[in-house]
C-alpha cells in the first residue's frame, strides 16, 4: 500500500506530488488525458498545439520566481517575449511572461516525471477505514493509500470529501469562475507581430497568437481566445448542447475585431472550464486533517493563479512536515 495517493495533476497536484515523493510513495490520479490540468496543452496536426487554458506564468513572490528560473535554466520554460497589448487600458504592473518550452502543462511534466501516474481515472468516491483511504474511480475499481491529497476546484471538494473536512471548508468563501475557450487555426494569413491582446469588448477578453511561442513552424495561424467573464458565466451550462452556435458567435467577433474570416478556419474547438478559477483569497491556504490523514491544496485557497496553486501545494507540505502522518 502506498503512502499517498493525490488527486489531480494540475500545478497543486504535481508540486505537492513532488514534495511528497522525496520521502513518501505517490501515486497521481486525474480524469483528464494528460498532466497539467488548467495548463493543458492541445495538440492539433502533429506538433501544432494550443495552450487552451492557462496562458503564461508571472512570478509575484520571490519564491514563484525562484522556481521557474529554476525551471528556465533547465530549458523547461522559457521567456514569452514580444507584443502583448492591452485595449482595456487599465494600469497594470508590467511582468515577465513565461511559458512551457513546448506546452504550458510542461512544469507538470517535469514535476511528476517519476511519479506513477494515471490518467482518465476520475475518483468517483473517496473512504476512510479507520487507518487508510479506499479510493473508487468511475470504471468501480478501487484503490488504497495510507493517505489522501485533493486538489480539484472547490464544488467538487464539497461533494468528495465533506464528510470529512466539513468544519474546515465550512467558513472558506469560495466562488469559482467558469471560463469559455475557442483554439483556432487559419490558413493564408500572415503571421501578426503581436503575441496576445486583452480586449475591451462584451464577449472576448483576451486572445494569445500560439505561432509566437515559436514551438512550431507552419503556414497556419493559430489562435487561442478566452471569453469574457459575464459572458462565460451566461454561456457555461448551454454551449456543449449548442457548440456550433456559440463557436459562431465568438469567431464572428473575432472576426469583427481583427479582420480573420470565417471562410479561411481550418480548425476550431470550444472548451468550457466550469470552475476556472476564484479571485478571492481564502482564510486559509491548504487543509491537513491528520486525523483522516487527508490534505487539500489549490489555487482557490489564495486566488486565481497558477502562482496560487503553487504557493498552497507548498504550504500543505509544510503543514504535512510539521504534523506528518501517523
Amino acid at each position: 500500500m502506498k503512502d499517498f495517493c493525490v488527486v489531480g495533476s494540475g500545478i497543486a497536484g504535481s508540486t505537492i506530488a513532488n514534495l511528497l515523493a522525496k520521502k513518501y510513495s505517490v501515486e497521481i490520479f486525474d480524469k483528464a488525458r494528460g498532466p497539467g490540468g488548467r495548463t493543458s496543452n492541445r495538440r492539433y496536426n502533429n506538433k501544432l498545439s494550443f495552450d487552451h487554458g492557462l496562458q503564461y506564468f508571472s512570478p509575484k513572490s520571490n519564491a514563484f520566481k525562484k522556481f521557474l528560473l529554476n525551471l528556465k535554466k533547465k530549458n523547461i520554460i522559457k521567456e514569452w517575449n514580444g507584443q502583448h497589448l492591452d485595449f482595456t487600458f487599465k494600469k497594470k504592473v508590467s511582468l515577465v511572461k513565461y511559458i512551457g518550452t513546448k506546452g504550458n502543462n510542461d512544469i507538470c511534466k517535469y514535476l511528476i516525471k517519476n511519479i506513477k501516474a494515471n490518467y482518465s481515472s476520475t475518483v468517483t468516491n473517496i473512504r476512510f477505514n479507520s487507518n487508510y483511504w479506499t479510493i473508487t474511480l468511475n470504471n468501480k475499481d478501487k484503490f488504497f493509500f495510507k493517505n489522501l491529497i485533493l486538489t480539484c476546484p472547490f464544488p467538487q471538494l464539497k461533494t468528495l470529501a465533506a464528510r470529512y473536512v466539513k468544519k474546515e471548508i465550512s467558513n472558506l468563501k469560495v466562488k469559482m469562475t467558469p471560463n469559455i475557450t475557442v483554439i483556432v487555426a487559419y490558413k493564408k494569413y500572415k503571421k501578426l507581430n503581436i503575441n496576445s491582446i486583452r480586449f475591451n469588448d462584451q464577449i472576448i477578453a483576451w486572445a494569445a497568437q500560439e505561432n509566437t511561442k515559436n514551438r512550431f513552424k507552419t503556414n497556419q495561424v493559430l489562435w487561442t481566445i478566452q471569453c469574457k467573464e459575464s459572458f462565460s458565466n451566461k454561456i457555461i451550462n448551454l454551449f456543449k448542447k449548442n457548440k456550433k452556435k456559440y463557436l459562431a458567435t465568438i469567431l464572428k467577433k473575432f472576426e469583427d475585431l481583427l479582420g480573420y474570416q470565417a471562410k479561411k478556419i481550418v480548425f476550431k474547438n470550444i472548451h468550457g472550464w466550469k470552475y476556472s478559477s476564484s479571485k478571492n483569497a481564502t482564510s486559509s491556504e491548504f487543509i491537513w486533517k491528520n486525523k483522516f490523514k487527508i490534505g487539500i491544496c489549490a489555487d482557490w485557497f489564495n486566488g486565481p493563479y497558477a502562482e496560487d496553486a503553487w504557493l498552497s501545494a507548498n504550504s500543505l507540505y509544510e503543514g504535512i512536515k510539521k504534523n506528518p502522518p501517523r
